[in-house]
């Protein structure tokens, strides 16, 4: 008896297709943009913040407009601190680093074009380990920022997010008064 190769085929496309069905009947489907509750937004950063930048990509792309003036905006970002910091974990028994935990933290709050607070002060807080060898010095410093990089995507991630989320909050304090 003759075994085909295209007939190995037929149980893997099988498995294929059965995991995609189990993949939409679970709810599971790819992020898309983020459901902002104003049309413009003014942000607090520096002008050559790398997560302003990053940001200001996001909501473009889901749809939202960047102003340059606060008092033009729907929403107000008011970037309170975002810094930056590297901690010893281990040492090794000579004394020598071994890992290093870092960390950025940011703290941000959104008012509306009244001044009524959309999001009171939040506070994130990202950490990222990384193992540390001297003899490979340029490498562990290219994986360190690496690293913030990838920590920057997804503070910003964090931060759309909870901007979508303020629009549940404003929703279910609007039928709160109304009552």
């Amino acid at each position: 008896m003759h075994f085909h190769p295209t007939s190995r085929r037929v149980p893997q496309w099988l498995l294929a297709i059965a995991l995609a069905m189990l993949l939409t009947a679970c709810g599971f489907h790819l992020r898309g943009a983020a459901d902002l509750p104003f049309k413009t937004i003014y942000l607090g950063f520096a002008p050559n913040s790398t997560v302003g930048v990053e940001l200001r990509r996001n909501i473009r792309a889901s749809g939202g407009e960047v102003v340059e003036q606060a008092d033009q905006a729907d929403a107000v970002l008011k970037v309170l601190a975002d810094t930056r910091d590297r901690q010893v974990l281990t040492l090794n028994t000579n004394g020598r680093v071994r890992e290093y935990a870092l960390f950025q933290r940011f703290t941000f709050s959104v008012t509306d074009a009244k001044g009524v607070v959309m999001i009171p002060p939040t506070a994130i807080v990202l950490r990222r380990v990384i193992t540390y060898d001297e003899n490979q010095e340029l490498a562990k410093q290219a994986e360190e920022v690496l690293l913030y990089r990838d920590m920057q995507s997804d503070l910003v991630q964090q931060i759309l997010r909870r901007l979508s989320a303020s629009r549940n909050a404003l929703a279910t304090e609007t039928v709160d008064q109304d009552r």
